[in-house]
This record gives C-alpha cells, sequence and structure tokens, in this order.
C-alpha cells in the first residue's frame, strides 16, 4: 500500500508544481494581511481539494457526457489563466477586478493547483495504483501546496518590498506564458485524439 502510496505521489507531486506556482501566489497577495493571505489559502486549497476529489470519482463519466476531452480543459484552462496574465500586464496600476475570494478560487484553487495536470494524471494513476493510494497522494499533494504559500511571508521578508514588485511583473509574463503552454499542450493533444480516431 505505501509503495502505491509513494507511485501515485510522485507524478502527483511534479504536476502540482507548489514551488512553481509561488511567484503566481506572491503576486496575488501582494499587500494583503496575514488574515487575508490565510482566507486565500483556505479558499484555493478547499476548491482544488473538491475539484480533485471529484474528478476521481465522476471525471472519466462528465467528460464522457459533456464529450468534453483532456485538449479542451488545457484549453480552457490555458485561456482564464492568459485573461487573468493581461489584465495584470495592461493595467499595472488599477485594482484588479477579480476579488480576493475568487482569486482563492480561480486560478489559485484552479487551474493553478488543481489544473488539467493533476486531473489528467489522476486518472492516469487510479488505474495504475488504486484509488485510495491516489486519493491520499491528492490531498497530501493540496496540503502540501498550502504550506508551502504559508511560508511564502518568508520569501517576501527576504526579497524585499522592490524586489516583490520586480518578481509580481516577472509573473504576469510568467502566468501568461504558461497559459500558452496549457493552450498548446490542449491543441496537440485534440490533434493526438484526431489521430487516433483515423
Amino acid at each position: 500500500m505505501l509503495e502505491k502510496f509513494l507511485l501515485a505521489f510522485i507524478p502527483l507531486f511534479v504536476a502540482v508544481d507548489a514551488i512553481g506556482v509561488l511567484p503566481v501566489f506572491i503576486s496575488f497577495t501582494q499587500g494583503l494581511s496575514k488574515k487575508g493571505k490565510s482566507k486565500m489559502i483556505i479558499n484555493s486549497m478547499i476548491t482544488a481539494l473538491c475539484l480533485a476529489i471529484g474528478f476521481v470519482f465522476v471525471g472519466k463519466a462528465v467528460f464522457s457526457f459533456l464529450k468534453i476531452t483532456v485538449g479542451d480543459f488545457m484549453i480552457a484552462g490555458g485561456l482564464i489563466l492568459l485573461c487573468i496574465a493581461i489584465i495584470d500586464i495592461v493595467s499595472p496600476g488599477k485594482k484588479r477586478r477579480i476579488s480576493n475570494a475568487e482569486l482563492g478560487s480561480v486560478p489559485l484553487g484552479t487551474p493553478l493547483i488543481v489544473g488539467p495536470a493533476v486531473l489528467t494524471t489522476s486518472l492516469l494513476i487510479i488505474g495504475e495504483y488504486g484509488l485510495y493510494p491516489t486519493l491520499a497522494a491528492v490531498i497530501i499533494n493540496v496540503l502540501l501546496a498550502g504550506a508551502v504559500f504559508l511560508a511564502s511571508g518568508t520569501l517576501i521578508k527576504i526579497i524585499g518590498e522592490s524586489g516583490s514588485k520586480a518578481l509580481s511583473k516577472i509573473t504576469s509574463l510568467l502566468l501568461a506564458a504558461i497559459a500558452i503552454m496549457m493552450m498548446r499542450k490542449g491543441i496537440f493533444q485534440i490533434l493526438i485524439d484526431l489521430g487516433n480516431l483515423r
């Protein structure tokens, strides 16, 4: 059982990529109080857990019923991220139109913590290692992401206010690049699916 859990945990850990998401989280929480950050982290973790656990049980059925492919899902997630990145890049001095509570759910909870990569990986490893090891791996990975976010205050103290602002600008571009990557992978996945149908 432990071996199956570890085999399920590792690919999900890579898919969640909490360290990679950390700069985006720091950008979104810049200027927020400790309480505000904690609330955003809780919202993001609840969203991520509900989506991931729900998808483990009904993902294949929902996709099949709605005739949605993994490629479609990747493109949709990429478009959401791209819209947020564009707003941050072209309106850096303006207040975000998305509330802090919503940012905890979208895009932090999904598609950054639990996005197409995590959902697809979950579906694949259920068949390999079973339901319970997969569920345990999903839950622990989301909790680890929350722990990484909670430690972000230490990183902000190290880089300082000017470093934080610079990181925010870089993160907007990084977020746009992640969005394009997700859409590119989605397009490739659709092309692969079309090729398999022939």
